[in-house]
């Protein structure tokens, strides 16, 4: 009889060892609840007054490079509209799993614009991340000057500056290493980034270190890195929130793998495409770090970007309107 309880006592600590791996550890499920289906929301924004003649019945845009710089990472994206009230924002940001602000050029205080529409995002992102809702935010230019403008409560913080239409190398402060932006990027990135014109600028308003102490703050953003305009002028060219997963580029990421302007001197090396793809692999990371998702496969299916088809703007009237490559035109 001993000797059978000690077998069977022996089968059961054989059993628990067994399910040790079954349960998993700390890391394992890290892994296994990352989300492997990240939606990222875009946040379209008003068309510029030169619009070409037969766009007049539209009303707001996305430049499809936004759509192909998320999904080049392995996201699929939800167009948001402006001009729509609190609820609708919040629904939808319940559903998805970051948001970006693109790049443009839009009035910040056209009522009702992308401007207001992007503060109402904001404001739930933080909510949501208060709450232990992990919700990234990513700006690209515009988008960049968009959290600047928000994170200094609405007032204006950008000055003048000439850095448009010139592609640059970063000059990384010493904090980069502790950012989360580029902590953590690979070292052959990091060369690039720091010492190759890589980054691809369109921009005639600048963020410098002096407003961002002046205006936002200095213990709620870390600044990563700074270039300088054709006049001297030194500005932030990548920031990140110290508080909340919010990342800001002042260059153009997509540009480099998806704009093909001939008048856009805009740096398509493989050098430049490695660099681009290591944004966009970061943002979409971001993103599958929140679990939320549409109440239905249908629900989902409908919101997507599928649903609309992009315009070629590009051949000799691009030169004309200036506009990109590929644009989703809406009628909202």
């Amino acid at each position: 009889m001993a000797a059978s309880v000690t077998t069977c006592t022996a089968w059961v600590m054989l059993l628990l060892l067994c399910l040790v791996p079954v349960l998993g550890s700390e890391d394992d499920n890290e892994i296994d609840e990352n989300n492997d289906r990240p939606i990222i929301g875009i946040l379209s924004q008003e068309l510029p007054e030169k619009r070409r003649p037969e766009w007049k019945k539209y009303k707001s845009f996305i430049s499809a490079s936004y759509v192909k710089f998320i999904e080049s990472a392995g996201g699929r994206v939800v167009p948001i509209w402006i001009n729509k009230t609190r609820p609708y924002y919040e629904n939808l940001m319940n559903k998805i799993n970051g948001v970006l602000f693109p790049g443009g050029s839009t009035d910040f205080n056209a009522q009702f614009g992308f401007a207001d529409a992007g503060a109402i995002i904001y404001d739930i992102a933080k909510k949501l991340n208060d709450k232990g809702n992990y919700f990234p935010l990513w700006g690209t230019c515009q988008g960049f000057e968009l959290l600047a403008y928000l994170g200094a409560n609405h007032t204006n913080p950008l000055t003048d500056c000439k850095s448009f239409n010139v592609d640059l190398a970063l000059e990384f402060l010493p904090v980069y290493k502790k950012s989360k932006l580029f902590g953590s990027a690979p070292s052959d990135v990091l060369e690039l980034l720091s010492s190759k014109p890589v980054t691809t600028n369109f921009h005639r308003f600048c963020l410098t270190q002096e407003n961002v102490t002046r205006f936002m703050g200095d213990i709620n953003w870390r600044l990563i890195s700074l270039n300088n305009d054709s006049d001297g002028l030194t500005y932030v060219s990548s920031m990140e929130s110290r508080t909340y997963p919010t990342y800001g580029v002042q260059f153009h990421p997509e540009k480099n793998i998806f704009e093909w302007s001939p008048i856009q001197k805009t740096a398509h090396s493989f050098d430049s495409i490695r660099t681009s793809q290591y944004f966009a692999n970061f943002f979409v990371n971001e993103a599958r770090k929140n679990y939320n998702s549409f109440s239905s496969e249908d629900d989902e299916d409908d919101a997507l970007i599928y649903n609309f088809n992009p315009v070629y703007s590009g051949k000799k009237i691009q030169k004309k309107y200036g506009f990109n490559e590929q644009v989703y035109l809406f009628e909202w």
